[in-house]
């Protein structure tokens, strides 16, 4: 989970400042890859919508079980019916 930054009670925005040589997609890159880093973006998304404890356990648990499941079709023997 992303923590926020605070610096004086005051909250810390990502800030990326353009410099004269640089492109301003490669400043764009940079400032997407600090969001990234910070995990702002992803704990906003998280608290766009309320969702109730037991929807997200459910939801943790099924993604639990496929994750399983796929890890044990990736390590069980290959078909035998396979055609080579």
């Amino acid at each position: 989970m992303a923590r926020l930054q605070y610096y004086n009670n005051k909250y810390v925005r990502t800030k990326v400042t353009v410099k004269d040589y640089e492109n301003i997609n490669q400043s764009l890159r940079r400032l997407k890859k600090k969001v990234q880093e910070s995990g702002k973006l992803e704990a906003l998304r998280k608290k766009e919508f309320y969702m109730k404890p037991t929807t997200e356990r459910k939801r943790a648990k099924g993604v639990a079980i496929s994750r399983y499941k796929k890890k044990l079709a990736k390590e069980s023997l290959p078909h035998l019916n396979r055609k080579f």
